[in-house]
């Protein structure tokens, strides 16, 4: 187990990462209307915002006292639903270590489509393999695992400073942590026959990540051109 904490690539393009920290608070706040049940039952709103394969595919259909968002922008709603704080913290520590240079590379706009769309693609795998399943799908792995390969194609040679076995420091190159953790998320979902975890999400947002990155990347930003600073 390895926890990425700070990667020290400077931004070239951008003042600041606006999307990036857009997209983090968004979550939070999300996370704490949800958890304080402020507007509805925590699980009702998970079902009604999640995305549910069987739902989508039409084999099923939400009961008529739920708050629901339209079925066909659950892919994209699901992306802020987290089912617990670990789950959130896990997904957030990612976007922050990795989300700033990927945004970088492509522009405020840019990867915030890119960052939806990795994710919407995400779910839209997992339906594809798991189409009659009634459980509902949340949180931002499927747009993690986007900006995952996105960053280890774009900076391949960077140092991630983080903790080795959640405990001992350590500064490993991106190329070694992510290809790990790709090739992790792969055999994990080759490996899940019937359970319905979402590994394949994970695995679509990485093919989704890695087909959106050319054509969302800055011209002048070249592939495999890590920086080590």
């Amino acid at each position: 187990m390895f926890i990425p904490l700070h990667d020290g690539v400077a931004l070239r393009h951008i003042r600041r990462a606006k999307a990036t920290v857009t997209i983090l608070i968004l979550n939070v706040l999300i996370y704490c209307v949800i958890a304080l049940e402020i507007v509805g039952p925590r699980g009702k709103l998970d079902l009604g915002f999640g995305l549910i394969p069987a739902v989508l595919a039409g084999n099923a259909v939400l009961g008529p006292d739920l708050i629901h968002a339209p079925t066909l922008l659950t892919p994209f709603t699901s992306l802020f639903i987290h089912a617990s704080f670990w789950h959130l913290a896990g997904n957030m520590l990612f976007l922050w270590v990795f989300g700033d240079n990927v945004e970088d590379a492509m522009g405020h706009w840019r990867f915030t489509f890119f960052y939806l769309l990795s994710g919407a693609t995400a779910g839209v795998v997992f339906c594809f393999v798991h189409p009659a399943s009634q459980s509902s799908l949340i949180g931002a792995s499927g747009a993690i695992s986007g900006i995952a390969i996105a960053y280890l194609l774009l900076y391949p040679k960077a140092r991630i400073v983080g903790l080795l076995f959640n405990i001992v420091p350590v500064s490993l190159s991106a190329g070694a942590v992510l290809s790990l953790w790709i090739a992790y998320q792969v055999f994990s979902a080759v490996l899940s026959g019937s359970s319905t975890i979402g590994w394949w999400a994970h695995v679509g947002g990485i093919a989704a990540g890695a087909a959106l990155l050319v054509p969302f990347k800055r011209n002048e930003v070249p592939l495999l051109g890590g920086r080590a600073e």
